[in-house]
């Protein structure tokens, strides 16, 4: 008998063997019998390798996989990469039709749901209005990046869309044997383009391009499911008896076409047409909405009351059709869509797609906008047609006051070390500093803090400067004309990457003062917020120093008393680790939080901590929830920034039910962290800082160790992994390094991440920990139950180790002794794999053994069946990889052997839901 957990994944198996046997027709249908038969061979000899790995079976799959010649080879690789990609199709629709059945059951509230939230906060005892006042100084923001990892294609990301389509039309509706098999025909022609579409691109992304790609989750989620969840948050207040209306403290964020650090190709130019961009993708759907809501109140005024202010706005109207002489609505609709209109057209140089039935004066603001817009809002309330005004409507104003006419807040970030080097050269070409770069801090403090109190600018137009600090001028003077153009919120925030002291924040001061976004005088004030970014271990021990020492300064908290004493640092979690370890970069990270939370308390600043999380675990990912409630205590306070990482946005916000679920989880998370005392519910956090202090060391002394200071590492690394054909996808306008050098600490932390991803070690999201558990174990021998104390209790060590438990579930040390026979050196490859391997059986070891628990994803049977469906066809790629590399390295130049490398890359990270 089936039991219930069977059941309910019945309707996933179905959807699986349905688009798999869909694929399979096409395979015979496009390549032929043989093909598909070779396709199943190889996941057989797969699966019998993952089952015995014996040395015969490891023989046999290689000469196989020798055997394929080079079109044979491309054949198998875009099969199995395609399977993978039809698998997470119907996972998501899975987890969909999951979430719905349990609505419809009236089931408890789900873990990260809103309702959840509220029962929990009630729970702790939190009255209604601290929760209402909780939200009205609310931020919580999730900033898309784009990064060198995400290697979906828009094409393709399309076409999956309306495979999901379909199968949710299969589950929603009663289909009628014809509709059937017309849904069945779709779905074959689909996977038949999908088969048919090239899956890699022919040339590299352009900054441009990953704007658009960026303005298209908008378009598929957010314009539509970010004001339904602002709506369904003012529901649950009112049933709870607080009928305010919120304000927008929840908007997307975004660096893409502002991050300059490590990437030549951001440029002033670049950050104009991002706005105009994003002005224009906005301006778009408002003008829809319009047209659509225009059709939607045909009300008459011989059979209804309108207010004065419709009134007035409906006669102001350019449109003066006699049809519409009745219909108030109509009228002040079409005026407002003629003012929209000429708004877009002022601002972006666009025309609308239908035209306005006259010329009208532009909006000045979003503001007035969404004044006009609440005026019909208004008048249905007040005229007995308050259901109508809570549908388009409503969300439409709230759009409108989330997004303005910028879309989204685009961030500025850039290194330290150029604003430094840009910085220099202006002292030095005004004849103020002859080298500013010899200074120490002090000097340095000093003269900035002298150069910010005067109104004297240091840049001339007519003095020649370097092409590098041009460039950087050229971004400032454009961001103080595009802030005037589309308002503030369209350019709030300068990141100062590698901070490690108070000249770095003074710098990008003094360069705002150059462009006129910081004003001085006698109450000086700055037009943007200045946010150093802390990353590497040693930078992350100094930020609470760092922040101490930038209070103290006068000229400094002038600055910040002219943005509401609110100061925003970010944290960056993927240098970090990739500089000291998964371990020690946790546990800096949460230091590091504990320490800035009580200098700013001390200084009576504001807190708002923006975490640089990556979609994989070894880039601090992992789920967002959990990851939030991790927090220490006070570190939150309703007020939250974190980057939703390239490689995993499509996979979050291209669905927009699975979307919205997202949306939803971080402000939940947002509201329990800041409420309740989610830290110390059975003991107190504190009496386990000591132990994880020493975890920490001992983890931070094994990582280093192997990765730094190992003789070699660096060749294995790049051997044993395919680090240079990643590099050389087209998947990404950054490099993959910031300088010409091929040692680890210049290699950008993504690709560090998603080389050891594709071979399947993981190694930046678990090594160290089993040296470090196992050491502390020998000086302490009764010191486990100390260890399953601090999982159950204290949720950042229960969150570590959950996502270490992830990590190590998706890795695989046979396939990955695989990758290792790539290296050349043999002793080279037994040292360091043997050490990983021991390290990785020691840590799998005293990981079950704290979480007592027998196997990996115990608590998470999601994920656990999640990678028993798909690793029976992953793990060929990673096979057929191992081979292209092979052929690729020994000097075959066929341009089909490097296009199955990139398309192996591919499916490989489409099977572990994250690259990097």
């Amino acid at each position: 008998m089936n039991t219930p957990e069977f059941d309910k994944d019945e309707p996933l198996r179905q959807d699986i063997r349905l688009l798999g046997r869909l694929l399979g027709d096409t395979v015979r249908e496009q390549e032929g019998q043989a093909i598909f038969d070779l396709v199943e061979s190889i996941r057989q000899a797969a699966v019998l390798f993952a089952r015995e790995g014996e040395d015969r079976v490891r023989a046999g799959l290689n000469e196989l996989l020798v055997g394929l010649s080079r079109d044979e080879t491309m054949s198998v690789v875009r099969a199995f990469s395609y399977f993978l990609q039809l698998a997470n199709i119907a996972e998501d629709q899975h987890h969909i039709r999951r979430r719905r059945a349990h609505e419809i059951a009236g089931s408890p509230a789900r873990e990260g749901s809103l309702q959840k939230a509220f029962e929990s906060i009630r729970e702790a005892g939190v009255a209604l209005d601290a929760l209402a006042a909780c939200l009205r100084q609310a931020r919580v923001v999730p900033v898309l990046t784009a990064h060198p990892t995400e290697v979906q294609r828009q094409s393709t990301l399309q076409c999956q869309h309306a495979i999901a389509r379909l199968l949710d039309q299969r589950d929603r509706l009663q289909l009628t044997p014809e509709e059937q098999a017309e849904n069945d025909g779709e779905l074959a022609r689909l996977v038949l383009t999908l088969w048919q579409t090239r899956l890699m691109r022919p040339n590299r992304l352009k900054v441009i391009d990953e704007v658009k790609n960026g303005i298209n989750f908008f378009h598929e989620t957010f314009f539509t499911e970010l004001p339904r969840l602002y709506g369904q948050l003012e529901d649950l207040l009112a049933e709870n008896g607080d009928l305010e209306e919120l304000p927008p403290f929840f908007c997307i964020g975004s660096w893409i076409g502002g991050d300059r650090d490590g990437n030549p190709f951001v440029t002033a130019d670049i950050l104009c047409e991002t706005l105009r961009l994003q002005s224009a993708a906005a301006f778009n759907f408002y003008l829809e909405e319009i047209h659509a809501l225009g059709r939607e109140l045909p009300l008459s005024q011989l059979l209804i009351q309108v207010s004065p202010q419709l009134t007035a706005l409906s006669e102001a109207s350019p449109d003066t059709s006699p049809q519409r002489a009745d219909e108030p609505y109509r009228r002040a609709l079409a005026g407002i869509y003629a003012r929209l209109a000429a708004t877009i057209r002022a601002l972006d140089h666009q025309h609308a797609l239908r035209h306005p039935v006259a010329e009208a004066a532009p909006y000045p603001t979003a503001d007035a906008l969404a004044a006009d817009l609440s005026i019909l809002a208004t008048s249905l309330r007040q005229n007995g047609a308050a259901r109508l005004a809570r549908g388009r409507l409503r969300r439409l104003i709230r759009a409108v006051q989330v997004f303005g006419f910028h879309l989204a807040p685009v961030d500025l970030r850039q290194n330290s070390d150029v604003h430094a080097r840009s910085v220099a050269e202006l002292l030095a070409r005004a004849g103020c500093c002859a080298d500013y770069e010899a200074l120490d801090e002090a000097a340095r403090i000093a003269l900035l803090g002298a150069e910010l109190a005067t109104p004297r600018p240091l840049y001339s137009p007519w003095l020649d400067y370097s092409e590098e600090t041009r460039g950087e001028l050229a971004i400032f003077f454009a961001a103080q004309k595009l802030r005037q153009r589309y308002g503030a919120a369209a350019l709030p925030n300068c990141i100062i990457s590698k901070t490690d002291g108070v000249s770095d924040l003074l710098e990008v001061a003094l360069l705002l003062k150059e462009s006129g976004l910081l004003l001085p005088g006698a109450e000086p004030r700055l037009a943007m917020n200045i946010i150093p970014l802390f990353e590497t271990i040693d930078d992350l021990r100094q930020a609470g120093p760092v922040m101490d020492a930038i209070f103290t300064l006068p000229c400094y908290r002038q600055l910040l008393k002219s943005r509401n004493e609110e100061q925003e640092v970010m944290l960056g979690y993927s240098d970090s680790n990739k500089d000291g370890g998964f371990l020690t970069s946790g546990w800096e990270l949460y230091q590091a939080e504990v320490q800035l939370t009580r200098v700013f308390a001390r200084h009576g600043v504001r807190l708002r901590l923006f975490h640089g999380r990556g979609g994989s675990v070894g880039r601090g990912g992992g789920p967002s929830y959990q990851a939030i409630l991790a927090q220490p205590a006070g570190a939150v306070s309703g007020q939250i920034r974190i980057t939703e990482q390239g490689e995993v946005i499509a996979s979050k916000y291209a669905n927009p039910e699975v979307g919205r679920r997202n949306l939803e989880i971080l402000v939940a998370a947002t509201l329990e962290a800041t409420l309740t005392d989610h830290e110390n519910q059975v003991e107190r956090a504190e009496a386990f800082h000591p132990v994880m202090e020493e975890l920490s060391r001992r983890a931070f002394a094994a990582y280093r160790g192997l990765v730094y200071e190992t003789p070699g590492f660096t060749t294995y690394f790049r051997e044993s992994t395919p680090l240079s054909e990643i590099a050389n996808l087209n998947i990404g306008s950054r490099p993959a390094s910031r300088k010409k050098s091929e040692a680890i600490e210049d290699l950008r932390a993504i690709p560090w991440v998603f080389s050891w991803a594709q071979c399947r070690l993981m190694l930046p999201g678990w090594y160290g920990f089993g040296t470090a558990v196992n050491g502390w174990l020998e000086a302490n021998p009764d010191g486990l139950p100390v260890l399953q104390r601090m999982y159950r209790h204290w949720p950042f060590f229960r969150t570590l180790l959950s996502n270490m438990d992830m990590v190590l579930a998706k890795t695989d040390l046979a396939i990955a002794s695989r990758y290792a026979e790539l290296v050349t050196d043999p002793a080279l490859r037994q040292q360091v794999f043997g050490r990983i391997q021991a390290e990785w059986e020691l840590t799998c070891q005293h990981l079950l053994a704290i979480e007592a628990q027998q196997d990996f994803l115990a608590d998470n049977l999601l994920l656990k069946r999640s990678i028993r469906n798909r690793f029976p066809y992953m793990d060929p790629l990673n096979h057929l990889q191992v081979e292209l590399l092979r052929r690729h390295r020994s000097g075959a130049r066929d341009e089909r052997i490097a296009r199955g490398i990139h398309i192996t890359i591919n499916g490989i990270a489409a099977g572990l839901r994250n690259s990097g």
